[in-house]
């Protein structure tokens, strides 16, 4: 049986993901947090967003391509790719799209 966390480690263990997955935190440092909390559970990966998903997202939120681009530090054309599907998201971009699918559009303005 595994020890149910605490809303405050939950918050700790999201926002150290998020800042791992952004490049802020270094890899020692999240597997010192996550290992102190979670023990030898896996850490899961960044979920995979479908084109679908980023358009989705964007339109929600009542912007252009350009626009959303720019809140990213993206192009306009790198986010049509992806929204169409002949790109799929990586890295840094993932990360924030993912942020942004569980939190909303509002945390990147």
């Amino acid at each position: 049986m595994t020890k149910k966390l605490s809303p405050m480690t939950e918050a700790i263990l999201e926002t150290a993901g998020d800042m791992h997955r952004l490049g802020i935190m270094s890899d020692e440092d999240y597997k010192t947090i996550t290992l102190r909390h979670l023990g030898e559970q896996a850490v899961p990966a960044e979920a995979a967003i479908s084109g679908e998903e980023i358009r989705s997202l964007r339109e929600s939120a009542h912007m252009s391509q350009a626009v959303f681009a720019r809140h990213l530090n993206l192009t306009a054309g790198y986010v049509s790719q992806i929204e169409r599907g002949t790109k799929q998201p990586k890295g840094p971009a993932l990360a924030l799209l993912n942020v942004m699918k569980r939190k909303g559009v509002d945390v990147i303005l």
